[in-house]
């Protein structure tokens, strides 16, 4: 290997250092402590050289390596062992000589000893689980590993656990970072002090070796890249040569783990400048250097980055003061909009490409930036790994190498300037990049740990320019993509815009700069220097204004559009992110009036880009019509700071605003957002597709309005506040298309806009008016009162879980910004509005969350619908809130009726906005008024109840905010000059209500009804004039009012001489098609607003005169305002309201109200029903009648349905159940009748066409997962808890089985037993019943139906058509009654000797299967469904596969597993007695007929009937043990009692009849309690035994012997004694058995409780078969109780003395004998085996209820175990891992690792756990999903955090608890098997979980 190392050298070194090479290779180590030796004198420069030539050697040895990955292929196939070999080599020798000839480990030991841990700094990669504490972080981005979290204190904090995006690294023992009360115990210590110091000795060697070793990975990077051709980098060659140096980077990445001694060597070898110099300058003769250095020019000019060779410093020249570094001229003619600088390259440039190509040579034009963008220059390792890092686009390992070092200081801040001296080479290469995905995330990886640091970031910035670089290289970034702007003047538009399809925006690609960007902005030393920065100012509004206008939406108005373009979520994103999160950024540095400074620099900057914007796209006074952007940065910065300044700065207001022209401008375009929503709304934009309303909703959506609607309805009400109201007012309406609408007449023509657009456009305008007039968020409200009312506006809506409130309610976007949700103001405010409802459970079975609900007060006083307006996304959550607040005033009774949206006071304006109030008090909004009320009076077309209720809402806010009181004397007498029109004498609403308006002229259509009253001579005249003289109104025009004051405001602000009037633009966008001829028209009026409020009040009421001035009854009303009465209600009310305020305010008023009244009303003038109205009442009338249809159909099915609802909804609760009988139960009646659901008629099931009830059949192995102690298994959280299954119900008998099958023959080893405890059939049902035909056309229809449905029909499965409960199968009722009554009635006196003869011969008739009637068919296909129900292992367990035997088992088992699970529901015993949920809907009676004609066709030979065995004693005893080979069969004692009987009641005819069923039962109890004798005796000790044999014997003689406990078991003990059954004890295991006395109570007890499981199964059965109620009992009494029940005890039984169970005995054989008998058959067995013998006795059965495993209170200890747990298919760690909660089994959900042909994992055991029903949690989600057979379902969450909520997917990381109600719900479904019936939604899972 040396020879081969040696040789690579190449070049022109002769080939002398071959020789001793090999001497060397044997003992690295010897060489190593040689040169460490060498290197320890003092005069070392002989060791120096000895080591550098080895070195040279050894690491060149590396050299093919990069030949091969040049891409000679040759060489890389011949070589392919070698390189990877001699890099080992060189590995193992670096490891050698770093420990100076000691061992590697010992040396990484003694290193580590010396480090000095104060901070954690542990680094991490995507999808890594760490926390964050909010209470301790100082930056928003802390965050810490999980070690350091539990390690330390956070409880109480407000914390959450993430999964990390794009990695990261663990702050602890970072105080800059955080709170050192967080730290952990490890980081608490500054151990700095007591660390000793590092010997000189131990890592000498490293410096010496670490800067070739270095050297030579960055010569393998130089080499192994290769430029990629034509802009497509070769990922394959990247990644292999990558692949090539993972052990290298391994390596380095071990190094910094050794601690802070080992990273300060390497901080030292990666900084040192003098090393890099020397090492790679590429003078020397080495050929290699050589060529690599040119690989490392060559990279460097393609990159487009130039190598200093002038011996320039980089760092820019200090600038002169007052300017920035960027060149400010430079940049201000960026936009192109103020003459070019250097305009010689204008001309060979076309198109929107070449704008951008312009635009940027133009920029990099001032040398300065060119320094930021071009020039490199590398000075140490350090910062030329970080090039080749990037340039390789951040490998994983690089990068985590790179962070591990971080910890060290020195390195940090080295790294730091390095990092932002690459950043615009970092920008380039992420654009270029075709994983910008994963680039990005690893750059922020690096860089957020980097700029979270404000200390760091500032003196970056200091040093570095870091704000000038990111300025710049974000500017660059988007100049890549910008296009010409075609907002407005498309031609000559000279502005900008980013292309929002490019995919630099649509993949988010500028993400990482932008965010870093907003990091820095964070810190408030950096904020400063930015906002003081002019230059910067102007460069970041230049950046802003490429988003002004962006995304620009135009209305399709003649087809719908071919391609919806998807773009607007790019353009929001991008507005968002690089615009207003920044914005959010350096307004939280704006709070206190030392920082006006910083407000006055960003307006002025503002405005100045603002006026650039308007000059670049030509704008004068009008927007082009049917276009409009949503996206107006530039607006909002400015309406941002301008609210900061006044609300926070204490600024006057006037002082930044700009003068009237401008605002005139401002106000244009967030006006038409305005009139664009609600055009939206109204359905003008539907040809522009969905995405149209897709923007409409994000605008105002809870992320985005406090950056885009809020600051444009700031922005607008600060305009309006300071422009003249009336043209404010006007230029509302024209906006919103709806100034025609606005007029007297009765018709008009709207020359913009479709007649079936008006109405809701004219609503839009005046909600608009309302929202701007009584919103306050920026006008005077403080944070908590905003907070407040944003909560009140969404409770409203809906109830909200606590996590959809902070996510609904706006915050600031960014996260520094103060209010974060969650807070303590948050949860206060919430306390104080909302009450929490707990999570609830629904009968359905639905799962609520924990909802917070709005306080009583709240919808009292507080319900603000202006401001859940503006807040909803969806209009139908308006509806929801009007319709919750309803619901509140029914239930406490303050208005019964529809009320309208309550009027709310409004907190105080700020002075500085008072002239917003104005708009109230202007001519043209009361003139608008007053029509409109007109027009609802005189019931125009297009005008609703929505109009009425805004027109009222500005009415009262008027006189909310009038003016100071008007003497009444002098508001009348005003001069003439005021009166320049005849509507209105002043400007204030008080005074103008009660003026009247005797005519009006309007211009009408020539059609109009209006026109022929008209008098001819008042027509010829428009003019003022003759108006003045006619004293008629005049024609009220907006567009001309609002035309005539732009003119007087643009005269006023353009008096100087140089400036030019502006032309008026001519309005050449008036809609197309000829204006509609036009008559002039003179109505009569005479009316007052106050009087037409009251005939409004008679027209609402339909009574005349209907209101009476309350104050003429009640003076007081007058002095104290505030009545109760008023503040809720409808229209009447609202009516009221206004006009008592009216009165309130001028005793005119008051007045002139009382004469109205006094005036007997003229009558509404009736209404003219033209045909279109007609068509809509006649269209009304047919809907009513079709409602009324309908309400008549739906409650004749209610009530068909009722029945049944009341018993299906709620599956787990028995107690409020009205019984719902599949039949009478009258016992008169002699056949059952039947009613299908499907076609509705009622009659008995024949033969012919049988009947059948609607079954689901599933397999289950609930029973098997019984265990034998009461406290659940919990489950496991650490390594040592593990859980194993022998202890459960289906362990113990598949033991017991196979045991039996060992040693007896296997025929009677199969009647010996049941089976089913795992994958038994479980039948349940609805209780419906349905023809066997009509199901089978149901089914085809279902077939045939293409609607996807939940469940698969080609398995058989369907719905009941009825409850729609899911279903498999149909099961066959049989014909004649369905309760035997008559046959029970009468207890037949035979004896039990002629029963036992009668049941003998019943069963020995062979039972023929009856004729081939549909009725047979039907129990056969049924019979069949049973079977292939469950799997062929849960039904195979004969010897011989295929055995008649087999069915036998399978089928009484089935009857076995229905009962036992009927048990369990009823909770494990029978005490509640009755007819249980279970009980009512039960189908065990139509089971037994199926079950029981199928058992009669295999007739067991009489010989081994166990009947006979029973009842009979055999003559010779010793017959059996003749046959020895034979196998024997089961002896009788080993019996399954239970089991026995089902077989005798199976083997009977059905009907049975109720003496045959008391004697089998009275039988089988003897055998029973034999067994529970034997079982005793087995139990107690030998000398219990002598004891009891002796008392026993005694008692012999007796009449009631056989009856007596102690004989009969002192018999059984002296039986079985003659055989070994007792003598193979050890002494030992004697004492073991027993150390308990037995006294006569705890015997009875123990027989008792032996027998109890029988009796409890028989009496179910008895209760199904005959129909007999089951008595209730206490617990202690349910032996007797069920004994009596089943006849048992003799009727004559006295209580007095304590029950013994020995009374029930009825033995149909002397008891002696046959107990013989059975003892014989046991002790011939034991002979042989005893040990076996045994083990087989039956033993008491003590199985508890089933149960999930328990769950740990905290859901974090489930977590922390199972998501970094291996699997044990494939040892690795699972991306989703489940835990079976039946037996905590660990799997991987969708796991391909361990799928088993085609099975995934869960899926797999589901089969082996459940029987195809498996119950899972997963680990990563908190979920649990349910699998049931071929589908499976989500079924929710059992964990809930403090606010009662589920954390799917773990997305919150709030702590999680268990929700013990949640889990019982969970057991409770899986136990009563009702997961297909309460869960809806599932789907198939194709194998795939």
């Amino acid at each position: 290997m040396a020879a081969a190392a040696a040789a690579a050298v190449g070049g022109p070194q002769p080939p002398q250092p071959e020789l001793p090479a090999p001497g060397l290779a044997l003992d690295k180590a010897a060489t190593a402590a040689h040169l460490k030796a060498a290197l320890s004198r003092p005069d070392n420069r002989a060791g120096a050289e000895e080591l550098q030539a080895l070195l040279e050697r050894v690491l060149s040895a590396e050299r093919p390596l990069a030949a091969a990955a040049d891409g000679e292929e040759a060489a890389a196939a011949g070589g392919g062992g070698g390189p990877g070999a001699a890099e080992e080599e060189a590995l193992e020798w670096c490891k050698c000589l770093l420990a100076g000839g000691g061992g590697y480990d010992e040396f990484c030991a003694a290193v580590r000893a010396y480090d000095p841990a104060a901070l954690c700094g542990l680094v991490w990669t995507a999808n890594f689980v760490a926390y964050r504490c909010r209470t301790c972080g100082i930056s928003p981005c802390m965050s810490l590993c999980a070690e350091c979290f539990h390690q330390g204190d956070h409880t109480g904090h407000d914390f959450n656990m993430f999964r990390s995006q794009a990695g990261g690294a663990c702050d602890c023992g970072d105080s800059n970072v955080m709170r050192e009360s967080g730290f952990c115990k490890r980081h608490q210590i500054k151990s700095s002090s007591n660390i000793p110091c590092v010997p000189k000795d131990l890592l000498m060697m490293s410096e010496f070796v670490l800067p070739r070793f270095i050297f030579c990975l960055i010569q393998y990077l130089r080499e192994g890249y290769n430029e990629p051709a034509a802009d497509v980098p070769s990922e394959k060659d990247l990644n292999k040569v990558l692949q090539l140096l993972e052990p290298q980077i391994s390596f380095l990445e071990d190094l910094t783990k050794m601690g802070g001694a080992m990273r300060s060597v390497l901080t030292q070898v990666l900084t040192n400048q003098q090393n890099y110099k020397d090492l790679t300058s590429g003078l020397g003769e080495n050929a290699c250097a050589k060529k690599s250095h040119e690989k490392y020019l060559i990279a460097l000019k393609s990159s487009g980055l130039t190598y200093p060779e002038d011996k320039l410093v980089y760092g820019l020249q200090e600038p002169s003061a007052g300017t920035s570094t960027l060149a400010v001229q430079g940049f201000a003619g960026a936009t192109g909009t103020l003459g070019q600088l250097d305009s010689s390259d204008e001309e060979d440039q076309d198109g929107s490409q070449g704008l951008g190509k312009r635009k940027r040579v133009k920029l990099s034009s001032s040398t300065k930036d060119q320094s930021i963008m071009d020039v490199l220059k590398h000075k140490s390792f350090l910062e030329e790994l970080l090039f080749w890092t990037i340039k390789y686009e951040f490998p994983q390992k690089m990068v985590t190498f790179l962070l591990n070092m971080l910890p060290d200081q020195e390195y940090k801040v080295a790294f730091t300037k390095t990092f932002v001296q690459h950043y615009a080479f970092i920008m380039k290469t992420l654009k270029k990049s075709h994983e910008s995905d994963t680039m990005s995330n690893r750059i922020v990886h690096i860089s957020v740990q980097l700029f979270s640091n404000e200390e760091l970031a500032r003196q970056v910035t200091e040093e570095c320019q870091l704000l000038d670089i990111m300025v710049t290289v974000l500017l660059y970034m988007m100049e890549s993509c910008l296009i010409k702007s075609e907002l407005q003047d498309e031609e000559n538009s000279l502005h900008v815009v980013v292309n929002c399809g490019e995919a630099l925006l649509k993949n988010n690609t500028y993400w990482p700069l932008v965010s870093d960007f907003i990091n820095i902005l964070s810190h408030q030393s950096v904020a400063k220097r930015f906002l003081e920065d002019h230059g910067l100012l102007v460069t970041w509004m230049n950046f802003v204004s490429f988003f002004q206008g962006m995304n620009l939406n135009k209305r399709e108005l003649n087809e719908h559009v071919e391609f919806e373009s998807q773009t607007y979520y790019a353009a929001f994103a991008a507005e968002l992110e690089a615009c207003a999160q920044p914005m959010w950024g350096l307004l939280s540095h704006c709070k206190v009036r030392e920082t006006q400074e910083y407000t006055r620099n960003v307006v002025r900057y503002c405005l100045e880009a603002l006026q650039d914007w308007f000059d670049a796209i030509n704008f004068v006074d009008e927007p082009a019509p049917n276009q409009v952007t949503f996206h107006l940065p530039l607006h909002r910065y400015y309406a941002m700071f301008l609210s900061k300044a006044v609300k926070c700065q204490e600024l006057d207001l006037d002082s930044v605003l700009p003068d009237q022209e401008m605002l005139m401008k401002l106000m244009i375009h967030p006006l038409q957002i305005q009139a664009s929503l609600a055009e939206i709304h109204s359905n003008m934009w539907v040809r522009n597709g969905l995405q149209i309303k897709g923007q409409a909703m994000t605008y105002v959506q809870s992320h985005f309005c406090n950056s885009m609607i809020d600051p444009d309805i700031y922005l607008l009400q600060v305009c309006a506040s300071r422009l003249d109201p009336d043209y404010f007012i006007s230029s509302v309406f024209e906006r919103f298309k709806v100034v025609d609408l606005l007029t007297m007449a009765s018709q008009h023509q709207n020359t913009v806009l479709d007649a079936e657009h008006e109405r809701s456009m004219l609503e839009g305008a005046l909600t608009f008016l309302v929202i701007l007039l009584s919103l306050r968020l920026h006008l005077g409200m403080s944070d908590d009162e905003i907070l407040r009312a944003e909560m009140v506006a969404q409770l409203c809506m809906n109830d909200r879980t606590h996590s959809s409130l902070i996510h609904h309610i706006p915050e600031n976007p960014n996260p520094k910004s103060g209010i974060i949700p969650g807070s303590y103001s948050f949860e206060s405010v919430l306390s104080a509005v909302a009450d929490f409802k707990a999570p609830v459970f629904e009968p359905g079975g639905s799962m609520q969350q924990g909802m917070y609900t709005p306080k009583a007060e709240v919808w009292d006083q507080e319900f603000d619908p202006v401001m859940v307006i503006l807040r909803t996304v969806y209009r139908r959550d308006v509806q929801s809130a009007m319709d919750r607040y309803t619901a509140f005033l029914k239930q406490s009774g303050k208005f019964p009726g529809n009320p309208w949206p309550p009027y709310k006071k409004r907190t105080p304006l700020h002075p500085s906005y008072k002239g917003l109030m104005r708009l109230l008090h202007c001519k043209t909004l009361h003139i608008v008024l007053f029509t409109l009320l007109y027009k609802i009076l005189m019931d125009h077309q297009n005008l609703s109840e929505h109009v009425l209720c805004m027109v009222l809402y500005l009415i009262e806010l008027g006189l909310e905010n009038s003016a100071e009181e008007e003497s009444d004397e002098e508001a009348s007498v005003c001069g003439p000059e005021r009166c320049h029109d005849s509507w209105f004498p002043g400007s204030n609403l008080v005074s103008n209500m009660r003026h009247f308006i005797n005519y009006v002229r309007v211009r009408v259509p020539e059609t109009a009804p209006e026109v022929k009253r008209d008098s001819p001579a008042s027509t010829s005249s428009d003019s003022l004039s003759s108006l003045h003289n006619s004293g008629t109104a005049q024609v009220f025009s907006l567009v001309a009012e609002r035309r005539k004051k732009f003119q007087e405001i643009i005269n006023r602000s353009s008096s100087e001489a140089n400036q030019v009037v502006r032309p008026k633009t001519s309005n050449k966008w008036s809609a197309p098609g000829s204006a509609p001829q036009l008559t002039t028209a003179i109505l009569e009026i005479k009316e007052s607003i106050l009087s037409l409020l009251i005939k409004l009040h008679h027209k609402l009421s339909g009574k005349q005169n209907s209101y009476y001035p309350p104050w003429l009854d009640d003076i007081e009303i007058l002095i104290q305002p505030e009545i109760p009465k008023y503040n809720h209600g409808d229209g009447i009310t609202a009516v009221e309201r206004i006009l008592l305020k009216a009165a309130l305010q001028s005793r005119m008023n008051k007045r002139i109200i009382e004469e109205i009244c006094r005036k007997v009303t003229p009558p509404v003038p009736p209404k003219k029903i033209t045909a279109a109205e007609k068509k809509t009442l006649d269209k009304e009338e047919r809907r009513q009648k079709a409602r009324e249809r309908q309400q008549k159909l739906l409650a004749e099915f209610a009530s068909r349905q009722k029945s049944f609802m009341e018993t299906a909804m709620d599956v787990d609760s028995p107690e409020n159940d009205i019984p719902m009988e599949i039949a009478t139960a009258e016992p008169q009646v002699s056949e059952a009748v039947y009613d299908c659901v499907i076609c509705g008629q009622s009659g008995p099931s024949s033969e012919d066409r049988p009947t059948g009830l609607v079954v689901l059949l599933q397999a289950s192995s609930v029973l098997g997962q019984c265990r034998d102690n009461i406290e659940p298994k919990k489950l496991p959280i650490t390594e040592e808890e593990q859980i194993y299954p022998w202890d459960t119900c289906a362990a113990v008998h598949d033991v017991r089985l196979s045991l039996l099958q060992r040693y007896f023959k296997d025929s009677s080893c199969l009647l010996a037993v049941s089976i089913g405890w795992e994958g038994g059939v479980y039948v349940q049902t609805c209780g419906h019943t349905l023809h066997i035909d009509c199901h089978k056309s149901y089914m085809e229809s279902l077939r045939n139906d293409q609607v996807l449905q939940g469940f698969s029909v080609d398995k058989g499965e369907f719905t009941c058509p009825l409850c729609r409960q899911f279903a498999n199968s149909v099961l066959p009722c049989y014909p004649g009654s369905n309760v035997e009554s008559n046959l029970w009635q009468r207890p037949s006196n035979k004896s039990i000797q002629d029963l036992i003869k009668e049941v003998e011969e019943l069963q020995g008739r062979p039972g023929a299967f009856p004729s081939e009637t549909n009725l047979s068919k039907e129990m056969e296909s049924v019979m069949k469904d049973i079977k292939n129900t469950t799997q062929k292992k849960y039904r195979d367990y004969s010897k011989t596969p295929g055995s008649p035997d087999n069915d036998f088992l399978f089928m009484y088992s089935v009857a076995r597993t229905n009962l036992e699970l009927e048990l369990i529901h009823r909770g494990g015993n029978l005490c509640s007695g009755g007819a249980s949920t279970a009980g009512k809907r039960s189908c065990l009676n139509q089971l037994f007929h199926v079950l029981a004609l199928h058992m009669r066709l295999y007739s067991i030979d009489s010989e081994y009937n166990p009947w006979r065995k029973l009842t009979q004693l055999v003559e010779e005893m010793n017959s059996q043990q003749g046959n020895e080979e034979q196998q024997p069969e089961v002896p009788i004692l080993y019996h399954d009692v239970t089991s026995l009987l089902l077989i005798q009641i199976l083997m009977m005819p059905q009907p049975l009849r109720k003496d045959h069923f008391t004697c089998i039962v009275k039988v089988l109890f003897t055998l029973l309690y034999t067994q529970a004798l034997v079982a005793l005796s087995v139990k107690c000790n030998e000398e219990d035994r002598l004891a009891w044999k002796h008392t026993g014997a005694l008692k012999k003689n007796a009449c009631d012997a056989e009856k007596s406990y102690e004989v009969l078991l002192s018999f059984v003990i002296s039986e079985l004694s003659k055989g070994k059954l007792y003598h193979e004890e050890g002494t030992q295991e004697c004492a073991m058995v027993s150390p308990i006395a037995w006294s006569p109570e705890s015997m009875e007890k123990y027989l008792q409780d032996f027998c109890l499981p029988f009796l409890r199964i028989t009496s179910l059965l008895q209760h199904h078969l005959f129909g007999e109620d089951l008595p209730s009992c206490q617990e202690e009494e349910e032996f007797s109780v069920l004994s009596s029940c089943l006849g048992l005890l003799p009727t004559f039984y006295q209580t007095e003395h304590p029950f013994i169970s020995a009374s029930c005995l009825d033995w149909p054989v002397p008891a002696f004998d046959i107990i013989s008998q059975w003892c014989f058959e046991i002790n011939s067995f034991t002979e042989r085996h005893a040990e076996q013998g045994k083990a087989l006795l039956i033993q008491e059965s003590r199985w508890k209820l089933p149960h999930l495993l328990q769950l740990p209170e905290n859901y974090n200890t489930i977590f922390q175990y199972y998501h970094r747990k291996t699997c044990s298919v494939c040892t690795k760690v699972p991306k989703d891992p489940a835990v079976c909660l039946v037996c905590g089994t660990f799997v991987c959900l969708k796991g391909l690792c361990c799928k088993q042909q085609s099975y995934c994992e869960c899926v797999l055991h589901s089969q082996n756990c459940g029987a195809g029903t498996g119950i899972f949690l997963l680990i990563n989600a908190s979920v649990i999903i349910i699998i049931r057979g071929h589908r499976f379902c989500l079924w929710g969450s059992v964990y809930l955090d403090a606010h009662g909520e589920e954390d799917r997917d773990l997305r919150r990381g709030k702590p999680l608890y268990i929700c013990k109600e949640r889990y019982k719900v969970l057991e409770q479904q899986w136990i009563s098997h009702t997961f297909d019936h309460i869960n809806k939604r599932w789907g198939p899972h194709y194998n795939g979980l």
